[in-house]
């Protein structure tokens, strides 16, 4: 495997991971007797129940991020290695 194939593959299994994350995410906030609510302008929370749901949305948020430049860096690294040969 070339080290194209390889920085994609980690790029398409962090992309996999926040979308699995994030459903996960999703499904539980939305669970008996709770509305989805996807308004980043909704008002602020009211209960310690919102405020652990931000948290962990927060959280990640800041995983995928740092997947996604790892990732990046990885392509890159595997781009600049390409052209110098």
């Amino acid at each position: 495997m070339d080290a194209a194939s390889a920085a994609k593959d980690r790029v398409d299994r962090a992309l996999a991971l926040l979308e699995r994350r994030l459903l996960d995410l999703k499904s539980r906030a939305a669970g008996p007797g709770r509305a989805p609510d996807d308004d980043l302008f909704a008002p602020q929370p009211s209960s310690e129940t919102d405020r652990a749901r931000i948290h962990e949305l927060e959280a990640a948020g800041r995983d995928a991020a740092q997947a996604l430049t790892r990732a990046a860096d990885a392509i890159r690294d595997s781009l600049s290695d390409t052209e110098t040969r």
